[in-house]
């Protein structure tokens, strides 16, 4: 009795010794993430890229504490599996990712992710795809920090053949619509909303490339994922800019040296405010006006920002323009072959829960330059202006920039008075010419001279 005391209390002292030489970690969080690359399609174009993007990023989120589902050319019962098991890891999880590389697409305002195995011929097809939506609910049940990865804006053949299939209005999309990050919420495309990103000629993506390169840095995650973006937009020659959302509260390191809660737990000191919180919208307004004070004064408000090298592109290429235009009163003046008075005709399509309209503008066009505009009942409220010049081809891109009106015609259900922008690609003949909206939602232009 008295050597099996002696063995009891040397197996308790020799137990207390190796957790004080080896503790657990005091703020170890739970994370978990679902990885899935589809490239193997049966009715597409497959893509060779998203096995190997899954394969690389599977690793990489195991080397930085991540429980990792991983799916590579699911059909769409597994798909359905694997999502269901993330769904119920995520409710017990304080992180949780989920990162996607293959095809996707967007039919009426709602982003759709495709199985290997998934049939398009009509839109109760969709039914077998995986609703983006239903993956950014299943993220909110994490306790602290949620993380969407969309590495999937490719070009997809399926999206036209809907197109031509629909039997009633209904918005087909290039690309993928935008998501607006819920709270506590890093969202990330591979590119911005309604473009296309490139699949790559290497072993990964350009997205994918850059997530491998920066994820494991020990960096705040907000800063990890801005470093990521530059770099895809740096690699692609300036071509491809991922559209990136945060709503986050606080700080979070996923390899750093302090991990912090994001979602607020107990009254606290206010958080230190986003200096890029208000970086897109800024650099939507600055794009829109196009000048080189617009360029510049965006860079001096957020010289830190996502779209700050964008930003010092074009101040550098308008520097270039004036250097290089003709001395004197020389003017780059469009054709004057379209000048005159123009009824302009804009017509938006209804898209998820914004409503369609219908909106008429009045131009002129003089020595090429031209300048449509519609004013709301208020100075700042639903005004409208759309300038740009018109070569000798009549082939153009005008800019167009404004303030919303009624919420219930946005996206984003966004408050009257809220500033936007986009460009539209033109093409006009003498007497008659039609453009097309390229950002955000579909809307088709009708030109009719006066």
């Amino acid at each position: 009795m008295r050597t099996l005391s002696r063995l009891h209390i040397s197996g308790i002292f020799l137990a207390l010794l190796a957790c004080w030489l080896d503790p657990a970690p005091a703020s170890a969080d739970t994370r978990v993430a679902l990885v899935i690359g589809n490239g193997a399609y049966v009715s597409t174009a497959q893509l060779p890229n998203p096995s190997h993007d899954a394969e690389d990023v599977a690793a990489s989120l195991k080397r930085s504490g991540f429980e990792v589902i991983q799916g590579i050319d699911l059909r769409q019962a597994d798909m359905q599996d694997l999502t269901i098991r993330f769904a119920r890891a995520a409710s017990k999880a304080d992180v949780a990712m989920f990162y996607y590389s293959g095809h996707a697409m967007q039919y009426n305002g709602v982003n759709y992710l495709m199985p290997v195995d998934a049939a398009l011929t009509d839109e109760a097809d969709l039914k077998r795809f995986v609703r983006v939506d239903d993956i950014i609910n299943d993220l909110q049940q994490a306790k602290n920090l949620r993380i969407l990865i969309l590495d999937s804006c490719r070009d997809n053949p399926l999206a036209d053949m809907l197109k031509r299939s629909a039997t009633r209005a209904a918005s087909v999309g290039r690309g993928l619509s935008k998501v607006e990050a819920p709270r506590g919420t890093i969202v990330s495309f591979s590119t911005q909303s309604g473009q296309v990103a490139a699949d790559g000629t290497g072993r990964n993506s350009p997205y994918t490339t850059a997530f491998l390169k920066h994820i494991e840095e020990p960096q705040e995650i907000g800063e990890v994922f801005r470093d990521i973006s530059s770099d895809v937009y740096d690699s692609s020659g300036k071509t491809q800019l991922p559209e990136l959302s945060l709503s986050i509260i606080g700080k979070f390191y996923l390899n750093g040296p302090v991990t912090v809660t994001v979602a607020p737990a107990a009254p606290q000191a206010a958080p230190k405010a986003d200096p890029c919180a208000a970086a897109e919208a800024h650099w939507k307004a600055a794009d829109g006006i196009g000048t080189l004070g617009a360029f510049e004064d965006h860079l001096a408000r957020f010289p830190n920002c996502i779209f700050a090298t964008l930003a010092k592109a074009r101040v550098e290429g308008l520097k270039q323009k004036v250097a290089l235009a003709p001395s004197g009163n020389a003017k780059t003046a469009g054709s004057k072959d379209f000048d005159g008075s123009w009824d302009v005709t804009l017509n938006c399509l209804a898209t998820g829960k914004a409503q369609g309209f219908t909106r008429p503008l009045v131009a002129t066009v003089t020595n090429g330059v031209f300048h449509a505009e519609a004013q709301g009942p208020g100075n700042n409220i639903n005004r409208l202006e759309i300038d740009g010049q018109i070569p000798a081809d009549g082939k153009t891109t005008l800019s167009a920039r404004g303030t919303t009106g009624a919420s219930t015609y946005t996206l984003n259900n966004l408050a009257p008075g809220s500033p936007y922008a986009f460009t539209v690609d033109a093409q006009f003949d003498r007497t008659r010419g039609t453009g097309k909206r390229n950002e955000a939602r579909a809307c088709n232009l009708v030109f009719v001279k006066r």
